[in-house]
């Protein structure tokens, strides 16, 4: 079974390439979505976080507020590695444990926003580059997050540049408003069944 992971950044449409490929009867795993669920549901996460970060974190029903915990590590390098140190093995335990559902197939997808800079592009074979132009990335994510630009602004100079993404991955698929997405979802899932 091949391991692809499909990266991006902020607001360029991966979860929605990634629903085409679920089409195509493609399992995805969706490590942001679940690194937000071990936020909640890992005692040791949970206990590790409140240590690194304080109690300040938490809102009234006692979890982890994460626009809290967002609005301090997105201005803080180091904070934002410490968190990533601490969330990162664990949704790698957790995807280890997804993947054996899937022996069976030729291929499953992990999407990850910060598949480079996490480090989990080196437990994949190949990678799927999802790109838009930077005014529609910025669109997307203050329509999805409900959030201003600056901070739409602040993700994405913490992520990896599209150029760096694009010359480091083996496919590529522009989210641009003008390509159609399907045909080059097809394309890269015939590809991908022939290795």
């Amino acid at each position: 079974m091949l391991k692809i992971g499909i990266t991006g950044g902020i607001g360029s449409g991966k979860t929605t390439v990634c629903k085409i490929f679920e089409m195509l009867g493609v399992p995805v795993y969706y490590a942001d979505e679940e690194s937000k669920k071990i936020l909640v549901t890992d005692k040791n996460v949970k206990a590790a976080i409140l240590k690194t970060f304080g109690k300040d974190i938490l809102n009234d029903e006692n979890n982890i507020d994460r626009q809290k915990l967002a609005t301090l590590v997105f201005n803080d390098k180091q904070k934002l590695e410490s968190l990533n140190s601490i969330v990162h093995p664990a949704v790698n335990e957790h995807f280890k444990n997804w993947l054996k559902k899937y022996s069976f197939q030729k291929y499953i997808l992990k999407e990850a926003a910060i598949l480079f800079e996490s480090g989990a592009y080196k437990a994949v074979d190949k990678v799927i580059a999802v790109v838009a132009p930077v005014e529609l990335k910025i669109d997307h994510a203050m329509k999805r997050d409900k959030i201003t630009r600056e901070q739409v602004l602040q993700r994405i100079a913490n992520q990896a540049k599209d150029s760096y993404i694009i010359k480091h991955s083996q496919f590529v698929i522009h989210n641009d408003e003008e390509q159609l997405l399907i045909p080059q979802v097809i394309a890269v899932h015939k590809q991908l069944m022939q290795l």
